[in-house]
């Protein structure tokens, strides 16, 4: 500090900041920083040095300086003070967040590691668990939503240990379990997806650990794109059957082709008229007086219907006993295509 002292009161060219004369400042400031020591006692040294100098000033300087020099140079010695701790706040500031930056991105490498099933390798999942807070042993639920306020969710769900990401598709919550039933954090989950103005959460089945963390996520995922278009929560075991569709998308087109493109190929209205028959009557289990009133019509109109849906397809339709493969291909063109 003397000596920049000395530089500002022999009347040459202020240096500008990033001169080498503020090295020792900026170094003051990144190690202070790395100890650990706040900023305000780092500049509250800087400014007690600044009145010790002063102090010296008023008491020896004037015997030996002119008066008027005096006020001058505690100015400058005051600029001095200011340019310098501007110094050391700024190399502290950058140095934190250089480590906040690296925090980051090493959350976000071991998000990424627990959600794809890194788990298994050696000394990972105790990082894990210990830079995420997350238990390891504890059973856990996974939710994803296209979009969720994050500090709503964790107010909501504060009862239970939880941890989130934003990432670039999707928001990830895990959700720790206090006890074997998920019945409350479900009960919860389902007034955060009913808070205005609404929104469609998918959530996984019970997973065991962090490591079964990955698997929550594909369900949770899964259960997602089941529901997709609708608000509420789309819980994986509640959607099986589109999960595995989802799962398989060949296999999907498959059921669609051999069990509905005949329909498909009609006029659009009676395209519409008798998929929604083979829904209800699929949904009815095979009843035909169920069907009717479900769709509503005569009975025998609901039988006509299915006579004529099985000279389409080639394929016989008995009452009381759907076909799983065309509930599965309702299903599938339900998910492809929201008829």
């Amino acid at each position: 500090m003397l000596q920049l002292l000395a530089e500002a009161v022999s009347g040459r060219p202020t240096r500008p900041h990033d001169d080498a004369i503020f090295d020792a400042a900026r170094q003051t400031g990144r190690r202070r920083a790395e100890q650990g020591v706040p900023l305000d006692d780092v500049l509250r040294s800087f400014r007690f040095g600044g009145r010790i100098i002063w102090d010296d000033l008023i008491e020896h300087g004037r015997d030996v300086l002119p008066p008027e020099v005096v006020p001058e140079i505690g100015t400058r010695l005051w600029e001095v003070v200011d340019q310098t701790s501007a110094e050391v706040a700024s190399a502290y500031h950058h140095y934190e967040r250089s480590v906040l930056r690296a925090d980051e991105r090493r959350r976000a490498m071991l998000w990424e590691g627990v959600l794809s099933g890194r788990t298994g390798q050696p000394g990972f999942i105790a990082e894990a668990s210990r830079v995420l807070d997350l238990p390891v042993e504890d059973d856990y639920l996974v939710i994803v939503c296209d979009e969720l306020d994050i500090p709503l969710a964790e107010s909501r769900l504060a009862a239970h240990p939880s941890a989130w990401v934003d990432r670039s598709d999707v928001v990830v919550g895990v959700i720790a379990l206090r006890e074997p039933r998920a019945d409350q954090p479900l009960e919860l989950l389902h007034g955060l997806a009913a808070a205005p103005p609404g929104r469609l959460i998918g959530v996984s089945g019970v997973v065991r650990g962090l490591a079964g963390v990955a698997d929550g996520y594909r369900q949770a995922l899964l259960a997602l794109r089941a529901r997709a278009g609708s608000r509420g929560l789309s819980r994986y075991d509640d959607c099986l059957p589109e999960a595995l569709l989802l799962s398989s998308p060949d296999i999907a087109d498959d059921l669609i082709r051999t069990w509905l493109d005949p329909l498909l190929a009609l006029p659009a209205a009676e395209a519409r008229e008798l998929i929604r028959t083979l829904r209800a009557w699929v949904a009815c289990a095979g009843s035909t007086v169920r069907t009717a009133k479900a769709v509503p019509c005569h009975r025998n109109t609901v039988v006509n219907r299915l006579r004529r849906i099985a000279l389409l397809i080639g394929r016989p339709l008995a009452e009381d006993t759907p076909p799983v493969e065309l509930d599965l291909a309702l299903r599938a063109l339900a998910m492809r295509s929201g008829r």
